[in-house]
């Protein structure tokens, strides 16, 4: 049962444009499972978006909200369109059409979206306004999608949420292997929001991040780099290349190095058979989704690095994304403080178990957390029973 999606919509969204021209876009919302509680997963406005891509990351999201034990299933929605190639106003009509056509999968005890690739707390907003007015005459259902602004319903931490996860994830790990987080090496793979927040971190607790790269380059120094400087360097400039207090590196050899902790934050499938076997790094915390194939996993495992899967490492968003929801629901407002400290709790208390099981069963901490995640979804599944 856990195996097929439960709901796949496809939807067909015309829009008008600037110019007049109406275009028809492609849209699809998928839920995966909503045995342990309402979907949750983002939506995506990509060229590339299929199908068969919603189907996986619904089903990942499965997992994703099950190891940390946060009671929501999977789901994922996207529409294939380019959204650099659009106008705010188109934007906003895709957004708004998309969300009339996926209403009847949509809602705060069935299923919450909330951003991913190219869409943002403006999309959300208008996805809240456009089922607060068909759903409920204009007046404001705040817990329908998640990720919004703070004006209308949104959560304080929400976008550092992720980079933080990762920090407490590995923070953990660190002691698990009895590690000093003080001088640690480290080397970030992708400087976006998530590594960004992750290296700042790591930098204010005394790690010493020694070199990261963007897409468009990177940079080394093997004294440390100065975080708050590159941050905002990179804002200025728009990537961390030419960044005067390192030298420049490539994406490649900033894989080699020799270091504590190695942070892809960026692509997918970035670590594979082939450059996996220069890797040098104790410890790799996905930050990203997927940045490791099945290939490099296995030769770092064979190598004995010890591998922060994604389902675990990135959790942070998708908590926050919960806490989002239960005060919306509750009609409450959590302080920074409060939500760092929930997420702390929550992520650490995670990490934890896997070990635990990893320990028991001698596996792999990625196979600990899909086998944790999987039979926390198959007990609901059973309990629950079949109907009729």
């Amino acid at each position: 049962m856990i195996k097929y999606p439960e709901r796949v919509l496809i939807v067909a969204l015309p829009v008008r444009m600037d110019n007049g021209e109406v275009r028809c876009f492609t849209g699809y919302r998928v839920q995966h499972s909503t045995a342990r509680g309402p979907a949750k997963g983002g939506i995506r406005y990509h060229p590339q978006v299929t199908l068969d891509e919603v189907k996986a990351l619904a089903t990942a999201m499965t997992w994703k909200c099950a190891v940390v034990n946060v009671p929501f299933g999977g789901g994922k929605g996207g529409v294939t369109c380019n959204p650099k190639e659009m106008s705010p106003s188109e934007l906003e009509r895709l957004t708004r059409r998309y969300t009339a056509s996926i209403l009847p999968l949509i809602g705060p005890e069935k299923d919450i979206p909330a951003p991913d690739v190219y869409t943002n707390p403006q999309m959300m907003a208008w996805i809240m306004d456009s089922y607060s007015m068909m759903r409920a005459n204009g007046y404001p259902v705040w817990g329908v999608v998640t990720g919004k602004p703070l004006s209308v319903g949104g959560c304080a931490g929400r976008d550092e949420a992720t980079g933080r996860g990762v920090f407490y994830t590995l923070e953990c790990a660190l002691e698990h292997l009895r590690i000093p987080m003080k001088g640690a090496q480290v080397v970030l793979q992708g400087f976006g929001k998530t590594g960004s927040v992750a290296a700042l971190l790591l930098h204010s607790h005394q790690a010493k991040v020694i070199a990261v790269s963007d897409t468009r380059g990177g940079v080394y120094s093997d004294k440390g780099l100065d975080i708050p400087q590159l941050v905002e360097y990179k804002r200025k400039t728009g990537s961390v290349a030419g960044f005067p207090g390192g030298e420049p590196i490539s994406s490649e050899d900033l894989l080699a190095l020799e270091c504590e902790v190695l942070i892809p934050a960026a692509l997918e499938n970035a670590i594979n058979g082939d450059n996996a076997k220069r890797v040098r790094a104790k410890v790799i915390a996905e930050a990203a989704n997927g940045p490791l194939t099945r290939e490099a996993d296995t030769i770092l495992e064979g190598k004995g690095v010890f591998i922060i899967p994604d389902i675990l490492c990135n959790a942070g968003g998708v908590t926050v994304s919960y806490f989002e929801w239960v005060q919306n629901q509750q009609h409450m407002s959590w302080d920074l403080h409060e939500v760092h400290e929930r997420l702390e709790q929550v992520l650490k208390r995670a990490f934890w178990e896997v070990v635990e099981l990893r320990s028991q069963r001698s596996v792999s901490m990625r196979l600990a957390a899909l086998m944790l995640a999987i039979q926390r979804v198959a007990d609901a599944v059973k309990v629950r029973g079949l109907y009729p």
